[in-house]
Parts: C-alpha cells; structure tokens; sequence
C-alpha cells in the first residue's frame, strides 16, 4: 500500500502558520540545499495530495514559474516535477482545475483517499493544506511526517496537531540553515 507523507514547515513552538495565516517566519531561512532536497523528497512520490488553498495556490505560481530562465537549474528540475506529477485535490467547492494533470475529489473523500493509497504507485506526498492535513490526521490516514523544523518561534499561531499524538522518528538531518528535517512515522 502506498504512504501518505505529510511534508509541513513547522516552527520551534508547533505552529505551521501564524495566527492570520502567515508563512513569512520561513523565509530567512531557505537555502539551495533544501530546494535539492525538497526535489529528492519529491522524487520518491509520484502524486501530490492537497487541499483548495493550496492548489490554488500552486497552481498560479508553478506553471508560470517553469519558463523563468532566472531559475537554478534545480529550481527548475523541481517546478517541472511540481507541473507533471498527478495533483489530487480534495474540495467540495472547487468546479474546475486549470493546472495539468489535476484530479478532484468532491465527494466521498475518506474512500477515495483509501482507494488512492490502494493503488499501484510511490508515496502520496501532501504539501501544507492544512484543512486536509487534519482531515488525514482524524481519520489517521497519514503514514508519515516529513516536518521541516525552523528554529524560530512565533509564540501564537496555527498548530499542527490539536491533539496528543505520539510519533516514531524515523530520521533526523539537520542543515546548515539551522533547519532540521524530521521524518516520523504516524504511527508511534
């Protein structure tokens, strides 16, 4: 069966976003290695799981971002995976999707999302989408958690986890940013 791997920013006090929303703390901290990273990570799945937000999101920024000549050349490696991997997004508001390759799930979620891990494949990878992360942590269809832990804290703000959970770390890699990536398994 394949995983469903939750890839989230997380500051040193839990919170993924500030109280309004706010993801700028994370900035000030992104280096090239991480993009490399984040492509390795990618590479390892073959389908990108999200919410509305963010694929709407996405889906104004990747596209166009393709063609940017000022681009590294792994910046550009990874918008192309970004713009051709399988996007699955879960909404019961959205009617259409203009990025390439993107499915909608309306209706059904949990089986749909059961079905998913159930075909042939790599990791599901899912990237912010809050409302569908909590929705996966509910219904305890994550598998695991890649958390990208800044050494920041922002003292208020939206928490991962509104509940006790207790994970498996799985792997640690922390950065010369002061980054430490974390992989836990879901299941402690």
């Amino acid at each position: 069966m394949r995983r469903i791997i939750i890839s989230m920013n997380v500051t040193l006090d839990g919170f993924i976003a500030g109280p309004d929303g706010e993801l700028d703390w994370h900035l000030q901290n992104w280096t090239n290695d991480m993009s490399q990273i984040l492509a390795e990570q990618l590479n390892n799945a073959d389908t990108i799981l999200l919410g509305r937000n963010t694929y709407s999101a996405m889906a104004g920024y990747w596209p166009a971002v393709s063609t940017a000549f000022s681009l590294s050349r792994d910046d550009l490696a990874y918008a192309e995976m970004m713009n051709s991997y399988r996007k699955v997004v879960c909404s019961t508001t959205l009617n259409s999707l203009p990025w390439a390759n993107s499915q909608l799930i309306k209706k059904n979620i949990h089986r749909e999302i059961v079905k998913l891990k159930q075909q042939p494949g790599k990791d599901i990878i899912v990237y912010g989408s809050y409302k569908l992360v909590q929705y996966l942590i509910k219904h305890d269809l994550a598998d695991q958690y890649l958390l990208w832990l800044y050494p920041v804290a922002i003292s208020r703000g939206i928490a991962l986890f509104k509940n006790k959970h207790t994970l498996k770390l799985l792997q640690s890699n922390p950065l010369s940013s002061g980054v430490i990536i974390l992989r836990y398994s879901a299941r402690g």
